[in-house]
C-alpha cells in the first residue's frame, strides 16, 4: 500500500508532538482556575453593572450581587489559595511600588511570574473599589440606608472609579505585553506563563 491516503507522515506528527511538548516545558502554571474564574467574572459583572445602572435595574442588581460574591471569594482566596493567588506573595509596600514605576518609566520592566508591584497595587485597588461599590449599592436598597445622600454618592463615585481603574489596568496589561513580548491576556486564560530564563 502506498502513502497516498492523505495521512501525514509519522515523522511530521512526531515533530508536532515534540513542538507541543517543548512549548509546554517552556511555560509554568501561575494563575489557578479559581483565580481566573473570579478575574473574568469580575471583568464581566462590574462593567455590566455600571452599564445597566438606572436602565435595567434587575440586571444591575444581579450583576452587583455576582460582583460582590466574586470579590468576597477573591479576598478569601487571597489567604487560602495557591501561591501566586495569595496576597502575601505579591502585595508590596508603597515605596516598592513607586520605585518599580520609576524603573518602568525608564524601560526596565523586570520579570515576574506573578504580579509585578504595580499590577499588585492595581489588583488590591480594584478589589477595594469593587467592594465599596457593591456594598454601598446593597446599602441603598435596605430600609436603613435607602435615600441616604452620602451612600448614594459613595456608590456613584466608587462605581465610576472602579471602571476608570479597570481601564487603566487593561492599558497597563497591554503595555506590559508589548514591553515584555508576552501575551499576558492569554496567560490569564490558560493560567500559564513563559518560564523564567
Amino acid at each position: 500500500m502506498t502513502a497516498a491516503s492523505g495521512a501525514p507522515p509519522a515523522s511530521s506528527s512526531h515533530a508536532r508532538g515534540g513542538d507541543e511538548a517543548t512549548a509546554a516545558a517552556n511555560t509554568v502554571a501561575v494563575w489557578d482556575l479559581p483565580l481566573r474564574v473570579a478575574h473574568w467574572g469580575l471583568a464581566v459583572s462590574v462593567p455590566l453593572a455600571w452599564l445597566t445602572a438606572n436602565i435595567f435595574d434587575s440586571v444591575h442588581e444581579i450583576a452587583g450581587y455576582i460582583a460582590l460574591a466574586l470579590v468576597a471569594f477573591r479576598v478569601t482566596w487571597g489567604f487560602v489559595g495557591s501561591h501566586h493567588a495569595r496576597f502575601a506573595s505579591f502585595v508590596r509596600r508603597p515605596a516598592i511600588v513607586l520605585r518599580y514605576l520609576w524603573r518602568l518609566m525608564r524601560g526596565r520592566t523586570g520579570r515576574y511570574l506573578g504580579h509585578n508591584p504595580a499590577g499588585a497595587a492595581m489588583a488590591v485597588t480594584l478589589l477595594l473599589l469593587a467592594a465599596v461599590s457593591c456594598i454601598s449599592g446593597w446599602m441603598q436598597i435596605t430600609e436603613r440606608w435607602f435615600g441616604v445622600d452620602w451612600v448614594e454618592r459613595l456608590h456613584t463615585w466608587s462605581s465610576h472609579a472602579v471602571l476608570l481603574f479597570a481601564v487603566v489596568h487593561v492599558l497597563g496589561v497591554l503595555l506590559m505585553c508589548v514591553l515584555q513580548r508576552e501575551n499576558l491576556v492569554m496567560a490569564m486564560i490558560t493560567g500559564r506563563k513563559r518560564a523564567r530564563r
